[in-house]
């Protein structure tokens, strides 16, 4: 007998019960399905919403319970084709509370930035300064560069202040010397995408301002192309620019690129503005850094009234009878580290790399790249500090080569061995912190982890990684990688489960 739904109401309590059970069923079913294979343009929304749920609705673990509660994360339908790499210890105890393809290789992208950093504080300690110097004699002045990933314009007026204090108002010939580091200013295995870029930008002995360049994108009247302006006055010696952008619609949405022209010094701007949107900055890398360093420290010399007949890049070194007549140094290497790893800084990852090739060279080394000079040291000072030289292979100090790999066991014996060395607070000061700082502040906020993860961040197009220590409340401290390889994925879309396994860490008790 079919039912009357006009009277329901009137067929009683337990029928009602029974369809609202079977709704709740159909509607459970229907999320589950969806879960199951959601679209590209749901996943971020389910990531994050199951991101969300965890923390409203968190309570503490054992640590008996973390596997389970990882691996219902790692293994969701999402991820099926893609790799994680993730191994947590205790620190003090050594203890494993949960790995997965530890030992296998990863690409690491910025967590590269941990074994540099560490390597650089071991070898060269945490007062260790970069100098510039000036060196003069008979009307030449010689600026000799030892790769001051620190150094602006602000710096350059000061060793021009100096020179003129030494009474010196003419030079004959001007001379910057970038040959303080041997070999290539581009790592080759780096995309050319990423070269074009400031956080690609070349390393060399005379880096200044990070050897990167502003270009800001303004709108103009309807259906005109945007305006562009440099911020450097030397910028367009570096780049030739070809505007195909045009500024659109008032409230349209905005879209627009600036891109390098393969094995050409040619950016072009491409797609539009709309007419009432703000001005949009571009930084791309300056492609003739010692160039662009002499031109700078010439226009610092005239600033001060000191003229110059002849200006040049050189190399060579020091004549017995030329005296130091100006010089500046680095803050020390403890905020050098900071200025490395809490922004993620490919440049100063890469001039330290440089650093302690030239500084620390390894005797059986024959190569004449201060860059494979520094990953020597790299290798045998991690060695000396208990890290197994066969669990990483790194190609650069930042991170940004897709031929790096390291193991999550590599990282955190790592952060275990710095964790229990004389440098260690120096070390963990220099990682960002959850919710708090660097590459970190908007990640964890109002969370758990807000205040007691220290970890660095690694992002490269299908990369996300993420390593450091968890000083949980309820328990002692952990220290954990996290290798997600292999995805399609935005690194936003990643985030929140890596995000995920960080909160449980956050949540465990001893049971």
């Amino acid at each position: 007998m079919p039912i009357n739904f006009q009277n329901l109401a009137d067929v009683g309590k337990p029928i009602s019960l029974l369809l609202l059970v079977l709704g709740c069923q159909m509607w459970g079913r229907e999320l589950s399905a969806k879960a199951q294979s959601p679209t590209l343009a749901s996943r971020e929304v389910l990531a994050s919403d199951l991101a969300g749920k965890q923390v409203d609705s968190a309570k503490n673990i054992c640590s008996a319970q973390l596997s389970e509660a990882i691996d219902a994360i790692a293994n969701r339908p999402q991820f099926r084709r893609y790799r994680w790499g993730i191994l947590i210890q205790t620190l003090s105890s050594s203890q494993t509370l949960y790995s997965r393809e530890a030992q296998q290789y990863f690409i690491p992208a910025s967590n590269t930035k941990l074994l540099t950093t560490a390597a650089a504080l071991r070898l060269l300690g945490s007062q260790y300064r970069i100098r510039t110097s000036v060196y003069g004699n008979n009307g030449v002045l010689r600026v000799v560069g030892r790769g001051d990933p620190s150094l602006t314009d602000v710096q350059l007026k000061d060793l021009a202040q100096q020179v003129k204090r030494q009474g010196i108002s003419q030079v004959q010939q001007l001379i910057v010397q970038d040959d303080y580091f041997q070999g290539p200013i581009l790592n080759a295995n780096w995309e050319w995408e990423d070269v074009q870029s400031d956080y690609g930008a070349p390393v060399n002995s005379l880096i200044l301002n990070q050897n990167a360049l502003a270009l800001t994108l303004l709108p103009q009247a309807l259906g005109q192309p945007l305006k562009f302006r440099w911020q450097d006055p030397f910028a367009d010696l570096q780049w030739q620019v070809e505007n195909y952008a045009v500024t659109g619609k008032a409230k349209s949405e905005s879209s627009v690129e600036v891109v390098g022209v393969l094995g050409k010094p040619v950016l072009q701007i491409r797609g539009e503005l709309s007419v009432d949107s703000e001005p949009e900055d571009f930084d791309v890398a300056v492609r003739a850094p010692a160039e662009h360093f002499l031109r700078h420290f010439q226009e610092a010399l005239k600033s001060e009234g000191i003229s110059v007949a002849q200006a040049k890049v050189g190399s060579g070194n020091k004549s017995e009878d030329e005296q130091e007549l100006a010089s500046v140094e680095s803050p020390p290497l403890s905020q050098l580290l900071m200025d490395t790893n809490q922004p993620s800084n490919n440049l100063y990852a890469e001039a330290l790399l440089r650093t302690i090739g030239v500084v620390k060279k390894q005797s059986e080394t024959k190569s004449l790249n201060t860059a494979e000079m520094g990953l020597a040291a790299i290798k045998s000072t991690l060695t000396d500090l208990g890290i197994d030289p066969q669990s990483y292979a790194i190609e650069d100090g930042s991170g940004l080569s897709r031929h790096n790999l390291v193991s999550p066991e590599a990282l955190v014996q790592l952060l275990k061995g710095m964790a229990q060395s004389p440098e260690a607070d120096i070390f963990r000061a220099s990682l960002p912190v959850a919710g708090v700082s660097g590459t970190l502040k908007n990640r964890f906020k109002n969370t758990t982890a807000q205040g007691i993860v220290q970890a660095k961040t690694g992002t490269v197009s299908g990369v996300n990684s993420l390593s450091g220590y968890v000083d949980s409340p309820n328990y002692e401290t952990v220290v954990f990688s996290i290798i997600l390889n292999q995805s399609d994925l935005p690194a936003k879309m990643m985030r929140p489960s890596v995000d995920e396994i960080v909160l449980l860490l956050t949540r465990l008790r001893r049971c």
